[in-house]
């Protein structure tokens, strides 16, 4: 396939392993990836040590600028003890130990695959930054939208999409960024970090009241940031059809208004119908829309520099496919 869009990836995403049944696990990608390859994609495997003037590479001075750096030494601490129990014997082959909340289990892998996600992301952003039209996506795991300045929450150990937010800012220059995200999860951690500055928007439409319990229409932004913050809480069992009305009279129209230099998205494809860990009834071409709107978006606002990130999506029969439909919005095909 001859496409503006590359999927960047990293190998090292699959050495963070988890408990027996639990929905974020390896196969996410141990499927997804080799389908999208399948299906004519660019796979791009992410070099931490390139980009000479770009952000890869520097993905842990970055992020530092997002989260405390006490906080990322901490996960780095206490990862490398649980190592330290591996090497000696005592691990179990599926971890049980906790970071911060009991949906962030950890294992010796855990913040390479963390920091993996991170460098993916930032080559995606410096792929997005070549010139008009180039998009990209980073395909990686763990998720990072949940991630606070100073805590691991819902799966997520660092905010990748902020991290890129800051770096497109820090390093290239850009001077307006919003982030889209359409995951079933409200993404409190980008909500957060970015709710007190004028030059980072942050739009999501989700399921709620849900989990994170964050996300209603009323939180808007602090300060400097008022009205930089829009939220499209939905209820359970919302469609294409509602789904459809929220980007076309909220979302996208704040979008237009804000006119960022780069447009990010955090893809969740736990809206999807059959999701185990959600309650919505997105279709296929629903991912499909969303990614023809917000690559139409891109070009109208922003030279067409669209750079997604995955988060969510926990049916792992559907979400290869799901992964694909949406990339082929984002270059104009249609549904077989």
């Amino acid at each position: 396939m001859s496409s503006p869009m590359s999927v960047f990836w990293d190998p090292r995403c699959d050495v963070h392993t988890v408990p027996r049944g639990f929905p974020e696990r390896p196969e996410r990608l141990q499927l997804a990836l080799p389908y999208l390859r399948e299906r004519g994609w660019d796979l791009v495997e992410a070099d931490q040590d390139a980009g000479a003037g770009g952000m890869a590479g520097q993905a842990r001075r970055l992020a530092a600028l997002v989260h405390d750096p006490a906080y990322i030494a901490r996960m780095e601490e206490a990862v490398a003890a649980v190592a330290a129990s591996a090497e000696q014997g005592n691990f179990p082959l599926r971890p049980t130990r906790m970071l911060d909340t009991n949906d962030n289990p950890l294992s010796p892998g855990t913040a390479d695959a963390a920091w993996a996600a991170v460098d993916a992301a930032l080559a995606a952003g410096d792929h997005a930054m070549l010139g008009a039209g180039h998009r990209a996506m980073s395909v990686t795991r763990p998720p990072g939208h949940h991630c606070e300045r100073d805590r691991a929450m819902g799966f997520c150990y660092l905010n990748q999409v902020a991290i890129l937010a800051q770096g497109l800012i820090d390093v290239h220059g850009v001077e307006r960024v919003a982030i889209l995200d359409f995951d079933v999860h409200h993404g409190n951690g980008t909500q957060h970090l970015f709710d007190h500055r004028a030059d980072v928007a942050y739009l999501s439409v989700h399921q709620y009241p849900f989990y994170p319990g964050t996300g209603a229409a009323k939180e808007r932004g602090i300060g400097e940031g008022e009205g930089t913050t829009v939220n499209a809480p939905l209820p359970a069992g919302s469609g294409d059809d509602v789904y459809s009305e929220v980007m076309d009279d909220v979302l996208l129209p704040a979008v237009r208004s804000f006119a960022p230099d780069v447009l990010l998205v955090s893809a969740g494809f736990d809206a999807w119908r059959n999701d185990p860990l959600a309650g919505m009834e997105l279709t296929d071409a629903a991912f499909l829309r969303f990614g023809s709107l917000l690559a139409e978006l891109a070009e109208e606002v922003c030279e067409g520099r669209l750079v997604s990130v995955l988060e969510g999506g926990y049916d792992l029969a559907a979400l290869p496919r799901l992964i694909d439909v949406y990339l082929r919005g984002t270059v104009g095909e249609t549904l077989n």
